[in-house]
């Protein structure tokens, strides 16, 4: 099953193989992996394609939806985003470093949670961050996400564990954060 979402600015659709070359140049940077727990630095070929297989299968199986978010203007992939099932409905996202503080992660985010209570009867997302990428923080406090303690979690870029803020999302939050009531 193929699932593309739109939005205004962003096409979101499954990650392909032709995408490995620009995830691997947009993960290559040490600033985005370091904002990332399971992401390596360097981040390579064969990464990008364990990525593309693991996504593909977990879709197969219904456990994971994660898109490939592309600009619509010209079709370049500026990050990723999607939700685990399989994980409590675990929400993430990333942003290619040249396309931060552009609203991507926000507008990528609002519909991938939109997506997943619709289509997949989600009663709640989870998601946290890492507690020195504030911007992250603010993507999920617009989303209506409301802290839900604190914790470490592993980052493979950096080798240790990082202090998280780990966000809840119900259904009734988000509606009410994008004017749904």
């Amino acid at each position: 099953m193929s699932i593309v979402l739109q939005t205004e600015r962003l096409l979101l659709r499954p990650p392909q193989a032709a995408d490995i070359g620009r995830l691997v140049s947009l993960l290559g940077n040490r600033d985005v992996a370091n904002k990332l727990a399971r992401v390596p630095h360097p981040y390579t070929e064969d990464d990008g394609c364990a990525f593309i297989v693991a996504q593909a299968d977990g879709r197969a199986r219904g456990e994971i939806f994660v898109f490939a978010v592309l600009q619509k203007s010209d079709g370049l992939l500026v990050g990723i985003c999607g939700v685990e099932p399989c994980r409590n409905f675990e929400l993430g996202y990333w942003v290619g470093k040249p396309y931060w503080s552009q609203g991507f992660a926000t507008e990528a985010a609002r519909a991938v949670a939109s997506f997943a209570f619709r289509n997949l009867d989600a009663s709640c997302l989870e998601a946290s961050w890492m507690h020195d990428n504030l911007a992250s923080g603010r993507v999920l406090e617009k989303l209506g996400c409301v802290p839900n303690g604190d914790a470490f979690h592993e980052s493979l870029s950096r080798g240790h564990a990082v202090f998280c803020h780990k966000v809840v999302l119900t259904r009734a939050a988000f509606a009410q954060a994008i004017g749904e009531t």
